[in-house]
Parts: structure tokens; C-alpha cells; sequence
């Protein structure tokens, strides 16, 4: 890569390195992670275009975060998930219609239309009130391809499957899917899924809960139904794709998860959760050694994958890649 240097006053190498950001924002401190690009002659920093334009996105996504505002990518999110547009979208909201134009081109929206939007992102049933109630300010195109959105949500189970039932389906995908995953991996591909889920989407994949035992994080009650193959390989012959109940997005996150991090062995897994604050501030105060039934919180989980996602600017769910080497590279 090749930058100027107005020390050298030459066309130099330069390399990219992190760093801890601030900026005041209407009189409130904003901090973010950023790069830089160093002159490897001189050790000095040179302007790239390039980190200029990743700085201003980083330092976008830190101030909507601390206001708690809803992110481009979940407001892109929003357009995928009900198949529609943003004209008509910002028409069913009663807003002017080129107003969620301004705001997926880097517009930040008001606390209270961003409220409104995280509301419909996160709930199909206040999306389909919405519709029925406004769908004359739309055309009958577009009411139809949001209808039929919703229609599809509501076959996939997206809302009706049962949370307690839910990560025995999401087990089931994980085992179909994967060849010689042993129970060790298993959890771990459990605890990936629910936080890149929550990361996603806004809610939870299943909501069983996860303790922090010596090997990592645990789902106690999939602990227990495969403890006996110890760390040979789950074999499920009967498992198959039929009765498994997963929604579309839920089947490509965990797809993802399966591509970024079912390529490592279970003790590998095991290294990179130690490595992550939700596990190791739960085991805050015990031994390496010591077992524990401490439960991870949910919160954690959310706020450390939330964080991790900003952190990479990930985009799309493909982008769960750019953590995954990121980490297992600095692990080994």
C-alpha cells in the first residue's frame, strides 16, 4: 500500500494500525476505535483517504451507539426483512418520503423516529399494524410484497416457535450440518449463534441460559443430553432437515457461524471464549480450575457481540469472518 508522506515528501509504504479515538460531538465525548496509517519509513502518520472515510463510519456508528439511535445496517435490515422500500416505507410512517433516503445515505434520525424504526425492526407484529393501518399511502405493489414478507415470517415461526423448544432446533441444524462436531465445539457454536443473532437482529436467538463453566460457556441442558460422547464426535442418524423449525435469517446467521467457526476443533473454540470478556468477567474471582454455575448474562453477551460488530463494521453477515481470523490470529 502506497500513501504520501509529507516527512519523506515521497510516495511511501505505509502500514494500518488501531487506535483509540475522541471526539466531541455536541459537547459530549465520543470514543471509538479508529486506524491509522504509519509511514514505514519514518514512523509517521500519513492521510489516506480511505481510513479518513473508515474513521468518520467508526466514529457514525460510536455516537449512534451512545445515543442509542438505530445503525444504517439496521435500518437496511429493516427494508430486507419486510421486502420494502424505502419510499414506501417512509410513507406508511407518515414521514416525508425521502426521509429514510437521507438517513441510510448517513443522516442521523431524531431519538423518536429512531425509536419507531427499532420498534417494527424488532417486533412483525407492529410492522403488520403499520401496513394495514396506512396501506393507502403506498401503491398495491408494495403492499403486496410487504404482506407476503410478513406472511413468510409467520410460516418460518419467526415469532410462534417456542423459546424453550427453540435451541433444540437450532442443536439439530448445527449437528446436520456440521460433520464431526464433538460437544465441546457444539456449545461453542451455541454461544457464537446467540450473540451474532442478538448482534443482527435485535433479539435473542433461543433464551436458554449460559453458564460459564471451566471449558467455557455451557448450555447446561445440551450439556447434559450429549455428556456421554465426552470429546468424540455426536452422532444424531435420525436428525434430519424436516422437522427442524429455524426462520430464513436464522438458518443464514447460523450458517455463518457454522462457515467462520465450525472450521476449528472444540479446544480451539474453547481458547477464543476465554479469550472474550462475557466468559471471563463471569469467572471473575475463581480459579482456572474451579467449577462454576455462574450464568453468563444475556446482557453481557449482547453488549460484547453488539460491540464486536461495530468494532468490524460489519455490514452483512459474511462480514462474522473478519472476527473470526481476527481472533484465532491473535490466539496463535
Amino acid at each position: 500500500m502506497l500513501g504520501f508522506c509529507e516527512k519523506c515528501h515521497d510516495m511511501v509504504e505505509y502500514y494500518i494500525r488501531e487506535k483509540k479515538m475522541t471526539k466531541n460531538i455536541k459537547g459530549k465525548e465520543i470514543e471509538y476505535i479508529g486506524k491509522v496509517a504509519i509511514c514505514s519509513e519514518c514512523g509517521s502518520e500519513i492521510f489516506v483517504a480511505d481510513i479518513r472515510d473508515y474513521n468518520l463510519k467508526m466514529l457514525d456508528n460510536a455516537f449512534r451507539e451512545k445515543e442509542g439511535l438505530i445503525s444504517v445496517s439496521e435500518m437496511e435490515l429493516i427494508l430486507d426483512k419486510y421486502d420494502i422500500g424505502k419510499r414506501p416505507l417512509s410513507l406508511l410512517l407518515g414521514w416525508g418520503e425521502g426521509t429514510l433516503t437521507r438517513y441510510l445515505d448517513g443522516d442521523i434520525p431524531t431519538k423518536q423516529y429512531s425509536d419507531t424504526l427499532k420498534t417494527i425492526l424488532n417486533d412483525p407484529k407492529d410492522m403488520k399494524k403499520l401496513l394495514e393501518e396506512n396501506k393507502d399511502s403506498i401503491t398495491d405493489v408494495a403492499y403486496k410484497r410487504c404482506s407476503e414478507a410478513l406472511v413468510d415470517i409467520e410460516k418460518e415461526n419467526f415469532i410462534t416457535v417456542k423459546s424453550e423448544d427453540k435451541i433444540d432446533h437450532v442443536v439439530k441444524y448445527l449437528l446436520v450440518s456440521c460433520s464431526d462436531i464433538t460437544p465441546l465445539a457444539l456449545q461453542k457454536l451455541l454461544y457464537y449463534a446467540q450473540g451474532f443473532f442478538k448482534a443482527f437482529t435485535g433479539e435473542y436467538l433461543f433464551h436458554n441460559n449460559c453458564e460459564a463453566w471451566v471449558h467455557g460457556p455451557v448450555y447446561r441442558s445440551v450439556y447434559y443430553k450429549y455428556k456421554n460422547y465426552g470429546y468424540n464426535p455426536i452422532e444424531e442418524n435420525e436428525c434430519d432437515y424436516t422437522d427442524i423449525e429455524l426462520a430464513k435469517i436464522e438458518k443464514e446467521i447460523l450458517d455463518s457461524v457454522i462457515r467462520n467457526f465450525g472450521c476449528y476443533s472444540g479446544k480451539v473454540l474453547e481458547k477464543m471464549t476465554h479469550a472474550e470478556m462475557p466468559w471471563s468477567i463471569t469467572r471473575v474471582g475463581l480459579r482456572d480450575d474451579e467449577s462454576s454455575d455462574r450464568i453468563i448474562e444475556k446482557d453481557l453477551i449482547r453488549k460484547y457481540f453488539e460491540a464486536i460488530k461495530l468494532k468490524h463494521n460489519m455490514l452483512n453477515i459474511s462480514d462474522i469472518s473478519d472476527y473470526s481470523t481476527d481472533l484465532f490470529n491473535k490466539l496463535y
